[in-house]
């Protein structure tokens, strides 16, 4: 990732750093699956607000992105006290109706990859749910990351 480092910010990986608490430990003492998917649409939505689109946006707009399909993979624990960098980006997108959204967590002391992810959103109409093409605020703002 050192060339992403290089790149405009508006096209930069988007990161935010969460603590792993009590609320977010399960039975096995580390955090629970469902606490990732939490943290991704966490940053998901942050990244989109900075990137210009946010809800009231998508309600203006009358077109909003839903998730059709997430592939996640476990990669390492995190337990109580373990502080987490989350990383998104925009890794594709068909300017049409579907984009992916990538993610990446690491143990924030350590580097270590602890999660990797990717959500395929659709876009929809706000009022029917059903497909509609994207607005060009969508495809201007949701640029695919590249790797020049």
């Amino acid at each position: 990732m050192t060339k992403i480092d290089k790149l405009p910010s508006r096209l930069a990986v988007f990161t935010r750093r969460f603590i792993a608490g009590p609320g977010d430990i399960d039975g096995f003492n580390h955090v629970n699956n469902a606490r990732y998917i939490d943290w991704a649409n966490e940053i998901a939505w942050a990244h989109s607000d900075a990137l210009g689109l946010t809800m009231e946006d998508y309600r203006r707009l009358g077109v909003g992105c839903v998730v059709w399909r997430h592939e996640f993979d476990y990669v390492a624990p995190v337990v109580l006290g373990d502080e987490i960098e989350v990383a998104t980006w925009i890794a594709e997108n068909d300017n049409r109706v579907r984009l992916i959204r990538a993610y990446e967590m690491r143990h924030a002391a350590t580097g270590r990859v602890v999660f990797r992810g990717r959500t395929t959103f659709v876009s929809i109409d706000m009022k029917s749910g059903r497909p509609a093409r994207m607005p060009k605020e969508f495809i201007e703002a949701y640029r695919p990351l590249t790797k020049d």
